[in-house]
């Protein structure tokens, strides 16, 4: 269950990518330093038009970086950061954590699993197609969401390229990730 840290970015504008930084600071509470969808209340925009007073469980978005291989091979262009997310990640199993479970990066940080990232039209804009690679349908016909998980800030740190991942599972029963 544990893994490192490949590449971490951040954008203080509304972009669907993010740069990639030479590290990246997580704040309680809020998510990622300088970071558009940093905040104790929801930041992505369909969220705002929503209820703006929701809880944000969307502070930092973790890819595995495993995913970029799988798309390289299905014809499609896509490295760190291209896909908005905060934290890109080797080595662990990121879409079979369950909600609640402790990610330790780094020497301080800790951020907490809310869900799944529930990918939108703006990944064909981005490029065409890519949306029916993060999506799917398993065997059994159950949608599959592949494009990352979402967490909440619980302790802040740095987080750089490098440092590493421990998962730590919640007691009780797990229950399975979810869009967020």
């Amino acid at each position: 269950m544990d893994g490192t840290v490949t590449a971490v970015s951040s954008n203080g504008t509304y972009a669907f990518s993010k740069p990639n930084r030479d590290s990246i600071t997580l704040l309680a509470g809020l998510g990622v330093e300088g970071d558009v969808h940093a905040g104790a209340t929801v930041k992505h925009r369909s969220r705002v038009a929503q209820d703006p007073t929701r809880p944000n469980l969307r502070q930092v978005h973790l890819i595995h970086g495993e995913l970029f291989a799988d798309l390289h091979r299905a014809g499609f262009d896509v490295t760190p950061g291209d896909l908005g997310e905060n934290i890109t990640t080797r080595g662990i199993h990121l879409l079979d954590l369950p909600v609640g479970t402790l990610l330790h990066i780094g020497d301080e940080a800790v951020v907490e699993v809310t869900g799944l990232r529930n990918p939108c039209l703006q990944i064909d804009a981005f490029r065409p197609g890519l949306l029916k690679q993060v999506v799917g349908r398993n065997d059994a016909g159950e949608l599959v969401r592949r494009a990352g998980i979402m967490g909440i800030v619980r302790l802040g740190g740095e987080v750089r390229p490098g440092s590493q991942i421990r998962a730590e599972l919640p007691t009780g029963p797990h229950r399975p990730l979810d869009r967020v």
